[in-house]
């Protein structure tokens, strides 16, 4: 190895050092926010056997799904989408629309179902969204959606779960 590799591998474990602590430790979850309260509750271990590792991930440490893996995106039914970790309805079927994004998206979700905080991860500014019953992260809210509401609330779909209307 030369000196340049070395200096190469280096600076690329520090980056990917930072880059891990910043997806975990940028965008702190409205589930550990101090003074939130939650209707919705379970300790860690719970958390962890009732959602398995990819739900967890995403609902519980802020993660983020890879793009255009979720089989929600292609969702067509007429029903809910709920919150994966508790249930709550969210998103009615007729709110979703394809952002072209690589997440499920709608433009509008139920009555208090969702929160919003701040989110400065990675140097950006964005508004993330969380399940108001459970805190769980669903993903960020961005101001370039469709009519009425103008909306695109880009979710995770390992974070959802869908409920078709019978009948």
């Amino acid at each position: 190895m030369n000196r340049r590799s070395i200096l190469f591998s280096t600076s690329a474990l520090a980056a990917l050092a930072v880059f891990a602590g910043y997806r975990r430790l940028g965008s702190a979850h409205a589930a550990s926010q101090p003074g939130q309260q939650y209707s919705v509750t379970f300790t860690d271990a719970q958390w962890r056997k009732r959602l398995g590792p990819a739900a967890y991930d995403v609902l519980r440490e802020a993660g983020t799904e890879p793009p255009f893996t979720s089989p929600l995106l292609h969702e067509e039914r007429s029903g809910v989408f709920g919150c994966a970790g508790c249930s709550l309805p969210l998103y009615a079927s007729s709110t979703k629309f394809d952002s072209g994004t690589g997440w499920p998206s709608f433009w509008d979700h139920f009555p208090k179902a969702v929160d919003t905080s701040d989110d400065s991860s990675f140097g950006m500014s964005r508004t993330e969204v969380h399940c108001s019953q459970c805190g769980g992260h669903l993903g960020h809210v961005f101001p370039d959606g469709p009519q009425p509401t103008g909306l695109r609330y880009c979710m995770n779909g390992v974070a959802l779960n869908f409920t078709p209307r019978i009948g």
